[in-house]
């Protein structure tokens, strides 16, 4: 086990050794502990106003983490909020509740289509909401945008699902189920969704089925 490289400045050298002296001077470092996210800045203090002293001196330590170190911990806890506020759905609970609201055929597309839609457009969280480059927001497990589909009284939408935006986050699925159905009854069908038209179409899928019961 590795010890503490710190040392404390020599309590019997006198003001006039120069050797002392020079040896404290040496001896104003950083203490690193073997942990790496111990850092100590350490300095003496004295208390005469010449800055010299004829007896012991304090030594002073503040804790001082590179910055690398802050912006990784920093990271660390934004992941952390991110993953604590994301509301995902298990993906056969998800089969079960697209099956009971009649989305197995609807249009031509199974299940293992819209399991995979749900998995290429937010992993599974129902609470998603992602902001586009043109300021336009998607929302929900299927991403549903908010100039095209939705309300979310930001900015203009064509509110083709007659919907306000933030019901496409409710974990019943209900208001993103009555949308999804009018969306692939339009023109396009899935193909409005680029991430289904690149990850999706045309694959084999129904392992996204696997170990799953409609009922």
């Amino acid at each position: 086990m590795m010890s503490s490289t710190c040392r404390l400045p020599s309590e019997t050298s006198s003001i006039g050794d120069t050797q002392g002296s020079s040896r404290r001077d040496s001896e104003r470092n950083f203490c690193l502990e073997p942990s790496p996210l111990t850092f100590l800045r350490c300095s003496e203090e004295t208390s005469s106003t010449s800055g010299r002293s004829s007896g012991p001196q304090a030594l002073s330590c503040t804790f001082s983490p590179p910055k690398m170190m802050r912006t990784l911990l920093m990271s660390l806890v934004s992941c952390l909020v991110a993953i604590n506020e994301a509301k995902l759905i298990n993906r056969c609970d998800l089969a079960r509740v697209l099956h009971k609201e009649d989305l197995d055929g609807f249009e031509g597309y199974s299940l293992s289509d819209w399991l995979c839609l749900a998995f290429v457009e937010s992993n599974f969280n129902l609470s998603k909401v992602n902001e586009n480059a043109d300021g336009s927001f998607d929302y929900g497990i299927f991403q549903i945008n908010s100039h095209y589909r939705c309300n979310d009284y930001k900015s203009h939408s064509e509110n083709i699902c007659h919907e306000d935006c933030k019901e496409l986050l409710s974990p019943d699925l209900l208001s993103t189920i009555n949308c999804v159905k009018k969306i692939v009854s339009g023109p396009g069908g899935m193909k409005n969704w680029v991430a289904w038209r690149l990850h999706c179409a045309g694959r084999p899928l129904s392992y996204w089925m696997t170990g799953c019961h409609k009922e």
